[in-house]
């Protein structure tokens, strides 16, 4: 999977790039990445990509043409490398909300995507109608620019590629996976099986797998039902939830 970032802080990709999992998957040659910053697609002397709105008011907005070149030559890159397009994505407030569901989606695409970064007050809505394909959010919260976002997209996709994670299973244990039914992880465990007199549930230490798979899922039910029961009902709307789910959250509601 390739991924491109249209981006004027191009460096702040080398978190994802060079750090941790993502890292280690793209020197294995998982994924790639490049980025392109629109002040190299700028023809004036001061590499001038934003100006003043339209209508007055405070704030610059980012110019059309210099995203508009740096879209051509991510697609005539692309051709040359003989890659499929990529949808252009932008992180915008008014994007769909980025789910687990769509870093699956991301993580199996083959074509991966062209992210673009704005800043300053926004991008001209020129370049959004005639060039954007989706626009993606990560949350009802207001950053700097589109680049922190991007980076976590491309995190939540790319671990769940296979060879990221060093066991190909770990990321079916992920909170909202479907593996889970879109529910929370149960709480996890590890040395020292006494920490200042709180020992570790006795039924992890039993070796009974059938045990300690119902625990977890129990577990699961109980943490989503405190912290998001909105996804619960979701669960049960799509009928993920199974008759012994249900026995244990009635019982669980009784208390």
């Amino acid at each position: 999977m390739r991924i491109d970032a249209i981006s004027l802080f191009p460096d702040m990709f080398s978190v994802v790039r060079d750090a941790g999992v993502t890292g280690r998957a793209h020197k294995q040659g998982i994924w790639s990445l490049k980025t392109w910053n629109p002040r190299d697609f700028t023809t004036d002397t001061h590499r001038t990509v934003d100006d003043r709105p339209y209508g007055g008011g405070p704030g610059m907005v980012m110019m059309a043409e210099p995203l508009i070149q740096s879209v051509s030559a991510i697609r005539d890159d692309r051709a040359r490398e003989q890659l499929p397009d990529a949808p252009v994505v932008l992180l915008s407030p008014t994007g769909k909300p980025f789910t687990q569901a769509v870093a699956n989606r991301l993580a199996e695409s083959s074509a991966g995507a062209t992210f673009v970064c704005g800043r300053y007050e926004g991008v001209d809505q020129r370049f959004i109608d005639q060039y954007v394909d989706e626009q993606w959010s990560l949350g009802d919260f207001v950053l700097s620019g589109g680049e922190i976002a991007a980076i976590a997209m491309i995190d939540a996709a790319v671990r769940l590629m296979p060879g990221t994670l060093n066991h190909g299973d770990s990321s079916l244990q992920d909170s909202f996976q479907d593996s889970l039914s879109g529910l929370l992880d149960s709480p996890h465990f590890t040395r020292p099986e006494n920490l200042g007199g709180c020992a570790v549930p006795g039924v992890l230490l039993s070796g009974n797998h059938a045990h300690i798979a119902r625990w977890r899922r129990e577990q699961s039910l109980m943490l989503t039902h405190e912290k998001r029961p909105d996804l619960l009902e979701q669960a049960r709307s799509n009928g993920l939830l199974t008759a012994s789910d249900e026995r244990f959250l009635t019982a669980l509601k009784m208390k």
